[in-house]
């Protein structure tokens, strides 16, 4: 393979690779802010995992420039470009399940964390319930349909 060859494929696998990267960052930011937590931190999040991406997938660039795939320099070219966004979907996929696994771990501790609610058990009130009622803290009085507990 050429060396203009060579330098083609780089450029357009830096160019895939960082554009891969950008729609990773700008939606990950996205969906970690809709999450419970906090929007800084979903950022801050999205970016070291962006950041991981894009070193792994800059790797595998480098490397596979050095595998000698196809014979001229088009072919050459065109196959390694094809290996290249085979091993960019499964690095993309590797992603989303990592910011996915982040959103849920963000959402499991805002329901740890929610204030509890204070039963009326709990307040240390007790209510005497209407004839008719079953339970130590009746929600409402019985209907007027019924007539109870005054019957005529």
């Amino acid at each position: 393979m050429t060396t203009n060859a060579y330098v083609a494929f780089l450029v357009i696998g830096v160019a895939l690779v960082m554009l891969d990267g950008l729609i990773i960052y700008q939606s990950g930011k996205r969906y970690l802010r809709g999450s419970h937590g906090d929007p800084a931190a979903g950022a801050s999040m999205t970016w070291l995992v962006t950041v991981l991406f894009h070193l792994a997938t800059l790797g595998v660039l480098a490397l596979l420039s050095t595998v000698d795939i196809g014979g001229s320099d088009l072919p050459g070219v065109v196959g390694r470009l094809g290996v290249l966004l085979l091993v960019l979907a499964v690095a993309h996929a590797i992603t989303l399940s990592v910011l996915s696994r982040i959103r849920g771990e963000q959402e499991a501790e805002a329901v740890i964390n929610r204030p509890k609610r204070v039963e009326p058990e709990q307040q240390g009130t007790t209510v005497t319930p209407v004839p008719g009622q079953d339970g130590r803290y009746p929600a409402a009085s019985p209907s007027i349909e019924q007539r109870a507990p005054y019957t005529t």
